[in-house]
């Protein structure tokens, strides 16, 4: 097993860097996991594509007003108005176009906490970053390590979800197209394209204004010579389609058959509260009847209980299907205010749709916020809800494990610290199979409860320990 030096690990990342204005703490081991979580993390994958197309399934019936069981009535029409609440009319016109039915992610990022449990699954994101940063360091901790996508999985497997859009061209022109919202992320995603120049696929980074029309199709300029785009993978959020320039010529070229666009710009595939429609009590049947006994099962155990946050006024005394609040079941969202610290322990995050859905920035967690700083998390949440519907999540607390990492300070002795763990597995979809890529691991300081990427944080690849 490779023990990297830190300076290896700083030289390494100094001449490449991966994301702008952001840095994190070295390690010089890869995460460790066990092969049974190995093929449990197979078998996540799985789960998450089939509740894709079990999730596209209720949403186009639910518009169509169409029965969602086969031998008992049952329709959800308030399904399709949860998930296009707050969007606008020609977004939700062309989520429902014919020519998108089937389509699904090509990829698929679960976020996984490692509880005392086992794994909790508290998202699944379909416009991840840190795809070219895991392809980086596969590279990096691969040397005589089990590393989990080895031999540039995550690359060939991206590439491969990505060309399998359009069967017709050999060698399609793909564009990887970041906002400058996403700007971040840029210089990962350039870096994957380079490598697959190098390796003769025609991919390339760009920004949403370099894209120009001509003729219905979509160009962007190279060597002053104007190149047809065939693929376009989008990192950007739906919400930011309003702000970028071009985003009515990708329309029209898409529409025209010209290009194909992945993920699809389907808001309904990218709202949180999917996983409060899993969990609603209306819909355990239809979900029973869509999914493999297996995979359901497995997603039951994984997801978190999940609640739509929605304000729409109760008969008098009927009780909302959530948490406890007091010891007593909520008449309306507001009686959450009356939880105690120990029923807090519960997240508030905004669906989808939003400048605020991802990075963690609408999050409010119950437990670890005063009685005064709840209160008025509910209340946003409750008056942005016209608009905006949150999601009310139970809290599954990560359990403590131990890592070594290089200290923040010189001379940066490694050793075995305390933390918490999230893990991010990638799945690429491709021959109708997600197609698990490789793994990010997130060691957090122990003091911190809600995991993502920050400066005291240490990323690092996923390896497979032997038994």
């Amino acid at each position: 097993m490779p023990n990297l030096p830190f300076e290896t690990l700083r030289s390494a990342f100094a001449a490449q860097p991966l994301f702008e204005d952001k840095t994190w703490r070295l390690s010089p081991e890869a995460w460790p996991i066990l092969q049974a979580q190995a093929r449990e993390l197979e078998a996540i994958g799985a789960a998450s594509l089939e509740f894709h197309q079990a999730l596209e399934a209720l949403y186009l019936r639910s518009v169509a007003g169409k029965n969602l069981l086969r031998n008992k009535p049952l329709t959800a029409p308030w399904v399709a108005e949860y998930l296009d609440r707050g969007k606008p009319k020609a977004l939700i016109d062309h989520a429902r176009d014919p020519r998108n039915r089937g389509l699904l992610p090509t990829v698929l990022r679960p976020d996984l906490l490692l509880t005392a449990d086992g794994f909790v699954m508290t998202e699944l994101d379909s416009i991840p970053g840190g795809i070219g940063l895991t392809a980086f360091l596969n590279r990096l901790y691969r040397d005589g390590e089990a590393i989990l996508g080895a031999d540039d999985a995550m690359i060939r497997n991206f590439h491969a979800s990505l060309a399998a859009l359009r069967p017709d061209i050999r060698n399609p022109l793909i564009a990887l197209v970041v906002s400058d919202e996403a700007a971040t992320y840029r210089p990962e995603m350039r870096w994957i394209a380079q490598q697959l120049q190098i390796a003769g696929q025609r991919v390339f980074c760009m920004r949403p204004a370099d894209l120009f029309p001509l003729g219905g199709a979509l160009f962007f300029d190279v060597d002053g010579n104007p190149e047809k785009i065939d693929i376009i993978y989008r990192f950007f959020e739906l919400f930011d389609l309003a702000s970028i320039r071009t985003a009515p010529y990708i329309l029209e070229a898409w529409a025209s058959g010209d290009v194909a666009i992945a993920p699809p710009m389907r808001a309904f595939q990218e709202e949180k509260l999917a996983f409060a429609l899993f969990h609603h009590r209306l819909l355990q049947e239809y979900w029973e009847e869509a999914m493999d006994a297996r995979s359901l099962k497995l997603l039951k155990a994984l997801i978190p209980p999940s609640w739509v946050m929605d304000p729409a006024p109760l008969p008098p005394g009927a009780v909302l299907d959530g948490p406890r609040a007091g010891g007593r079941a909520l008449g309306d969202w507001r009686d959450l205010a009356l939880a105690s610290q120990k029923e807090r322990d519960l997240i508030i995050k905004i669906s989808g749709f939003h400048e605020t859905a991802w990075g963690a920035r609408s999050v409010v967690l119950g437990s670890d916020c005063s009685r005064e700083e709840w209160q008025q998390g509910v209340e946003r949440a409750l008056e942005l809800a016209p608009a905006n519907l949150h999601v009310l999540q139970a809290y599954m607390k990560p359990r403590r494990v131990r890592h070594t990492v290089y200290g923040a300070e010189p001379p940066h002795e490694a050793r075995e610290v305390d933390g918490r763990l999230r893990l991010c597995p990638y799945y690429f979809v491709v021959d109708g199979r997600a197609r698990l890529s490789g793994g990010l691991a997130t060691f957090c300081p122990p003091d911190k409860k809600i995991i993502h990427g920050m400066q005291d944080a240490a990323l690092l690849p996923v390896r497979i320990r032997p038994a």
